[in-house]
């Protein structure tokens, strides 16, 4: 696949031969071009929330709150949160849309056959972090620019993480739904209780989240253990009081509590298989707000119902929505919830603020924030490949 690069009126082309069609190239604008632009949000529908809180602006009804002024401006903005089959809504405005945001939450699933149909696409925008809900490399292969709100949710997932372990380490639930239910069985909780203080845990990935985490964990007096790409800076290691684990089966076999925090990409789909699992101690806690597809599902089911994995906690599926009958729904000693953990309030308003912002740029032909861009000028950024 040849890429050509030219300038012409300030912006930066691309010309790619598309996967499968080599009798033509695609060129696409990295940037917009003048007039009018058909942007499409996919976003969860809140019905009677959407209005019980001005800031609620996440939702399908709210819309990042950027209607009025993308049409103000002249734009087309159609929001939906009717995503997946082809008779969906989205569907029907995929070959004339300039513009695609969508969300880790509610994830609208961009296919290379999307792709290839969205003949004036060129920009993909989560509202959010996380764009593994887009195939890349397709993406790149097109000359399309896909970016995320960088930055925007990682102290809400580094809260809900530590929020988690606590709720698995204490057995918290189980108690909890004692008292809905009208009973008292202190015997019932008290057996698989435990503190926090003195347990071993270990992050695998530790970026902005990772980092966060540990940064709180720090008070708690646990050993602190980190596997990732990259090491961190002496000197920041050394303040949280963490230890690199440069090979990932030595660190699991450490741990009591192990929390996924590296993106899905093709080298971490399905990567805690059965036999990975198996190299945890037995009755470890894990805890997974990266990306579900990390997980082999039916192996930690399996691992929930024989106690190797004493709890699973997290709020990330494959796919999602989950369907009713997904085997985590209904295992032994989790903690789950729907995706919520980087869609409080506070995540809400950074994330509608990132993507003005890059909307805005985008229309004035300018560069997003570098740590922004997922893919640019055909290439991935580095934690994809």
């Amino acid at each position: 696949m040849a890429l050509r690069r030219a300038a012409a009126n300030g912006l930066l082309l691309q010309a790619l031969s598309y996967p499968g069609n080599s009798s033509s190239a695609l060129t696409r604008h990295l940037h917009a071009s003048p007039g009018s632009k058909k942007i499409v949000g996919v976003f969860y529908k809140a019905n009677e929330y959407a209005s019980l809180n001005p800031n609620f602006v996440g939702c399908a009804e709210n819309a990042l709150g950027i209607r009025h002024w993308l049409e103000s401006q002249g734009h087309r903005y159609v929001v939906t949160h009717d995503k997946d089959g082809p008779d969906s809504e989205l569907e029907k405005h995929i070959p004339d849309l300039h513009v695609l945001i969508t969300t880790p939450f509610h994830p609208a699933y961009v296919t290379a056959e999307r792709i290839k149909k969205a003949k004036n696409l060129q920009l993909l925008l989560t509202a959010g972090i996380g764009s593994d809900h887009i195939d890349l490399n397709a993406a790149a292969a097109a000359g399309l620019t896909v970016a995320e709100v960088t930055g925007s949710n990682v102290v809400s997932v580094a809260e809900d993480e530590l929020m988690r372990i606590l709720i698995l380490v204490r057995n918290f639930l189980p108690g909890h739904h004692q008292v809905i239910n009208g009973e008292w069985d202190v015997s019932k909780i008290a057996y698989r209780a435990y503190d926090l203080e003195g347990k071993t845990v270990g992050t695998i990935g530790a970026g902005r989240i990772g980092r966060r985490l540990l940064q709180r964990l720090k008070p708690f007096n646990c050993n602190l253990l980190y596997h990732d790409r990259l090491k961190m800076d002496p000197e920041l290691e050394k303040e949280i009081g963490a230890h690199f684990e440069e090979d990932l089966d030595v660190m699991l076999s450490k741990c009591d509590i192990i929390v996924i925090n590296t993106p899905l990409t093709d080298k971490t789909k399905g990567m805690f298989d059965k036999e990975r699992i198996g190299k945890m101690k037995k009755g470890v806690l894990v805890v997974n707000n990266a990306r579900g597809a990390i997980m082999d599902t039916q192996a930690v089911a399996d691992a929930c119902s024989t106690g190797h994995i004493a709890g699973y906690s997290g709020d990330v599926w494959y796919p999602q929505p989950a369907p009713k009958d997904h085997p985590w729904r209904y295992m032994p000693n989790q903690a789950m919830t729907p995706h919520i953990s980087g869609t409080t309030i506070d995540a809400q308003l950074r994330y509608a603020a990132g993507t003005k912002d890059m909307l805005e740029r985008y229309f004035k032909g300018e560069d997003f924030p570098a740590q922004n861009y997922i893919v640019k000028d055909g290439e991935l950024a580095s934690q994809y490949r």
